[in-house]
């Protein structure tokens, strides 16, 4: 290792090459094949690139989290060697190659099993373990197996846990969910059925279609298995989550408490990670990241961790209602576009659009419902500190929990992202009731000002959406939770459709309504054709982008 940064230092001060000569780019890929015949990219190996004969030191270069590496060089040959060996399943590999880099040319290096010199592992990499413990190896490993949950209030983080389509993540995070939606990959999500919901060991077990999995390798747990070293306070642990609206990625943490309750560690997990498993620099399973609660003093911030072996009676549970419960279905449901919408593009539409930045409105006899799209929601962000002062119309009355319209409580930071996609928001009318209206005049007769007090008609059930007489499936059918006290919230509407669901080609479009008090009553309204094409209109640069 001393070796390798002492070259590193020497990379920095490496004489750029001549001018005017042309450059080949040496592509280097390293990949192992594990237990299972599964291609497995090594991370973070140290290699060094000299050029023959020797005419500077070497250059050390470092493969990335996918087993790459990219270096541009000169014409000529060049020697690729490892600066120390890599243990893997209890094999030490490192390679020494020869390579000729052309003009103008990409050369490709593999560096496998095949071309590696092989010894077995010594005692201190044994079982498997790469080389110092080396996590880097957990993410290559196990990243196809962590995947994203949504429910209508939250999103979180789970893992595949067997071939049977069964997926373990902690209870917190999809509450009193029904079903939820596994994202697998940006363009696969399945719904899932909630099997298990155990709240207090915070685990619960989802199922989704086998099928969908076959290809993934699930992360095995500790169940009727021998016991593994215990976790102890100072230990390093890592996690694999899905952030929201990001690529997954790995954190780190340090024990900082043990009990027979669970394990917290100092994780500072991004929004949308909690469910993700945990591992030991091993990569032994030792939990599931959960949340904190808020008024507990004791944890000081730090992540709460559910021991794995919790899972087991979960699992157990899940498995026994999985013979007669009905099978999921395994239907891709529709998923977010891949490509941003350019924030330059963004940028220009709102502050050269004609009128308003508002959302686009209608009304039906309970609800009002506003077409919001990405021009929006970046001009609003452009003029926060205005919309920051109209948090509440002190000149009406308003109550505190009647929020401006742009606000989006617990889906905040994925609307702030300035997703490519509309969003469709049904807000729960307010009335006043009659007695509060007749004591209201009565009072003012005496000159005494009473504010109007308010309640909601109903609250928000669901949301169906007609492109003519076809029925678009929304990519989430969001709720917002507003609290209007620690007991009680209402609940609305933030449904989001991709931006080619609706638009002109439909003839009609048509949103159907309903309430929570009148769950089975549809409330049918059509949406103005103008707009419709309005809506169309504010994606056209996001279109034209493509």
């Amino acid at each position: 290792m001393l070796r390798a940064l002492a070259l590193a230092t020497l990379v920095v001060v490496t004489p750029p090459q001549a001018s005017g000569q042309a450059l080949g780019v040496l592509r280097i890929k390293v990949v192992l094949l594990d237990a299972e015949q599964k291609a497995t990219p090594v991370p973070r190996h140290a290699l060094l690139v000299s050029d023959n004969p020797s005419s500077a030191p070497p250059r050390l270069i470092v493969t990335t989290l996918d087993g790459t590496a990219t270096l541009t060089l000169r014409p000529g040959n060049y020697t690729v060697e490892s600066d120390r060996p890599v243990a893997f399943n209890g094999k030490a590999y490192q390679w020494t190659q020869m390579v000729d880099v052309v003009a103008g040319r990409d050369t490709v290096l593999e560096l496998t099993a095949g071309n590696a010199q092989v010894e077995a592992a010594s005692p201190a990499m044994a079982s498997g373990v790469p080389l110092e413990n080396d996590p880097s190896f957990l993410l290559p490993k196990w990243q196809d197996s962590v995947v994203a949950l949504w429910t209508a209030t939250t999103h979180a983080s789970g893992f595949v846990i067997g071939a049977n389509g069964l997926i373990a993540t902690n209870q917190r995070v999809i509450g009193t969910a029904t079903s939820v939606e596994v994202q697998l990959t940006p363009a696969v999500k399945v719904a899932a059925t909630v099997l298990a919901a155990d709240a207090v060991r915070d685990v619960a077990i989802l199922w989704i279609d086998p099928k969908v999995v076959e290809s993934v390798l699930p992360v095995p747990l500790p169940c009727n298995q021998p016991a593994k070293p215990p976790v102890v306070n100072g230990d390093e642990l890592f996690t694999i989550g899905v952030p929201l609206r990001q690529q997954k990625g790995m954190t780190s943490g340090t024990v900082s408490q043990v009990d027979s309750h669970g394990i917290q560690s100092d994780f500072r997990l991004a929004p949308g990670s909690a469910g993700g498993p945990i591992f030991t620099a091993r990569g032994d399973l030792v939990g599931i990241t959960s949340t904190v609660d808020e008024d507990d003093q004791t944890t000081r911030g730090d992540a709460r961790i559910v021991r794995s072996e919790d899972a087991c009676d979960a699992v157990s549970a899940a498995e026994k209602k999985m013979k007669t419960a009905a099978a999921p279905s395994g239907t891709h449901l529709p998923v977010e576009p891949a490509r941003p919408f350019p924030l330059d593009a963004l940028k220009n539409a709102a502050e050269h659009r004609g009128g308003s930045l508002s959302p686009y409105q209608m009304t039906s006899s309970t609800f009002d419902v506003a077409f919001i799209t990405p021009v929006m929601t970046y001009g609003a962000q452009l003029q926060a500190e205005r919309a920051s002062k109209r948090e509440r119309d002190r000149s009406t009355g308003e109550q505190p929990f009647v929020r401006p319209l742009m606000e989006f409580y617990n889906w905040s930071e994925y609307v702030n992202d300035f997703p490519p996609v509309l969003l469709v928001r049904v807000t729960p009318k307010l009335v006043e009731g009659f007695w509060t209206t007749v004591a209201r005049g009565a009072a003012s007769t005496q000159g005494i000002s009473i504010p109007p007090i308010k309640h909601f008609k109903s609250g928000f059930s669901r949301l169906r959406a007609f492109c003519g007489d076809a029925e678009v499936t929304p990519i989430h059918p969001f709720k917002l939770e507003s609290r209007l006290s620690e007991s009680d919230a209402i609940y609305e509407g933030l449904y989001v459709f991709d931006p080619d669901a609706i638009g002109p080609q439909c003839g009609t479009v048509k949103i159907v309504l309903y309430s929570e008090k009148e769950p089975a009553k549809a409330d049918t309204r059509v949406v103005e054709p103008k707009v419709v094409e309005q809506i169309w209109q504010d994606f056209a640069p996001y279109r034209a982008s493509r």
